[in-house]
């Protein structure tokens, strides 16, 4: 209100060349455009998006880690001095997390503990050079890993009557749960 009576000068004892001046003040007064304004707004909003989208990606990654284990390559041969199969899995881990194989499955027949960290097949049975405790592979990390079936195999009535031509399911389980399988023709 005081403004208004100081532009039209109805306050009593102020100067003409007062109200002069207080208009002149008010009138070359600079003030964003409503353009420049806009810009600022929209940079401003821009540079929060990215920021929040670098957060929340950070963020993100750490909980959206996984394993993924491949079976890239496998394959039997036949030992003769031995009398027994030895099968030969290359796996990689091509997720983002560490995998350990914990356990392996003939024909979905779990390997037995004793048979563990073996270097050929017990006799009657079979075993894996995969260690008691497991294997682990980092992310990116390859292995090869073997399987002795001995040849017959006749403690694991199942596994009795395998014989040349036969396809057996090698299943390898992780410690987080995960299956992965290959189907391997015995020569």
């Amino acid at each position: 209100m005081l403004k208004l009576h100081i532009l039209f000068n109805t306050t009593p004892g102020l100067a003409g060349k007062e109200v002069e001046s207080e208009r002149m003040r008010l009138a070359t007064r600079k003030a964003v455009s409503p353009v420049i304004a806009t810009v600022i707004l929209v940079a401003v909003a821009i540079s929060v998006a990215v920021g929040v989208s670098y957060w929340m990606g950070g963020i993100s990654s750490q909980y959206t880690q996984f394993e993924k284990v491949e079976i890239q390559t496998g394959y039997a041969t036949y030992d003769s001095s031995l009398a027994q199969w030895n099968i030969t899995l290359v796996i990689k881990n091509s997720g983002s997390a560490d995998a350990t194989i914990s356990m392996v499955f003939l024909n979905d027949i779990p390997c037995e503990t004793a048979n563990y960290g073996e270097s050929e097949a017990p006799a009657g049975s079979w075993g894996t050079d995969i260690p008691p405790t497991g294997v682990t592979l980092q992310a990116g990390e390859s292995a090869t890993q073997h399987v002795y079936i001995d040849n017959p195999c006749n403690n694991v009535p199942e596994l009795a009557n395998l014989s040349a031509g036969t396809t057996v399911n090698i299943k390898l389980h992780s410690a987080s749960g995960m299956d992965y399988i290959k189907l391997i023709k015995l020569p």
